[in-house]
């Protein structure tokens, strides 16, 4: 219980300090949301009374302390350009997100293990896992967009190049796979080297020489064994999809969080931004914790260390 707590309080530190770093970086940043809203041709003084209606001539400690305690209480404050609440802008748009989201962890978790795990049963299997991954790293999340939707939207028409939102799952297959590739192709990696380095054990050899078959062999003393680095992996490549929805839901007309990211930057929307980086941080940190948490009960060689010796 200790050690939950302690990786509990840790989370929710990181999140309190990425508020902080996010909202001072945005107050930092060139240009004046007052001034975009007013519009070119406004008066200093119209520029004023815009920025005291939001709250923006306060200082930067005071509307940080404001701003933090709305969002203790749920309230993420008001649009800068829509004039409304940023939690009515967002509730529609988190949806998209997490559908893409849910269903890239899919790919990739289905893709990535199967794949590392028929790399270790067939030797050709190894070899066209090492090329095959080798590219699917490489190519960037992108890049990977504009190939597929040359290749399933616009030569075979099979799924549809732009996802408006009302395709349902079909809309979001491509999606999903231009964000799933990179990081299916890396896990696959990983689960092919974790297996290969364990069927190497002796312990592994032990069981083989007191007549378990080989699928006993592999189920209890491979897969086993590497089920805990397969699960820290795996679940940094699902919490590194928070961020890079942003580039594909540009790519494929997505109305999730990423491409209303981009919009907010784009108009210096302060609040919307803190709002969705702070989802974002939220997402990534909960995952990263709950994978913390799941290590630490698959393997007992971290639940019987000492404190001290898990730091060292």
């Amino acid at each position: 219980m200790r050690a939950v707590l302690r990786t509990v309080t840790g989370a929710l530190l990181t999140l309190l300090a990425s508020s902080l770093v996010i909202f001072v970086t945005l107050a930092a940043s060139p240009g004046d949301a007052a001034s975009r809203l007013a519009g070119s041709k406004a008066t200093a003084a119209q520029i004023a009374v815009i920025r005291h209606a939001n709250g923006l001539d306060q200082s930067l400690p005071l509307r940080y302390l404001h701003w933090l305690e709305g969002c203790l209480h749920g309230d993420f404050g008001t649009s800068l350009q829509y004039q409304q609440s940023v939690a009515s802008l967002l509730a529609p748009r988190i949806g998209q997100t997490l559908a893409l989201v849910g269903l890239t962890a899919l790919f990739i978790l289905v893709g990535g293990v199967g794949a590392g795990i028929m790399g270790v049963l067939s030797r050709p299997g190894s070899t066209a896992l090492t090329v095959v991954s080798g590219i699917g790293v490489a190519v960037p999340s992108f890049v990977a967009a504009a190939l597929l939707t040359q290749v399933f939207a616009l030569w075979l028409g099979w799924l549809p190049a732009i996802s408006t939102g009302v395709g349902g799952l079909r809309g979001l297959i491509l999606p999903a796979l231009a964000l799933a590739l990179s990081w299916a192709a890396y896990l696959a990696q990983v689960v092919h080297a974790s297996l290969r380095e364990q069927l190497g054990q002796e312990h592994v050899a032990i069981a083989r020489s007191r007549g378990l078959g080989p699928a006993g062999v592999f189920r209890r003393h491979v897969l086993r064994n590497a089920a805990p680095e397969i699960t820290t992996v795996s679940g940094l490549a699902v919490a590194g999809l928070i961020a890079g929805t942003v580039v594909v839901e540009q790519a494929f007309g997505i109305g999730g969080l990423g491409s209303f990211l981009v919009q907010s930057v784009a108009s210096k929307d302060s609040n919307v931004v803190l709002a969705i980086s702070l989802l974002m941080v939220a997402a990534f940190i909960l995952t990263t914790t709950a994978t913390d948490l799941l290590h630490r009960a698959l393997d007992p060689r971290i639940r019987a260390a000492k404190p001290r010796e898990r730091h060292a």
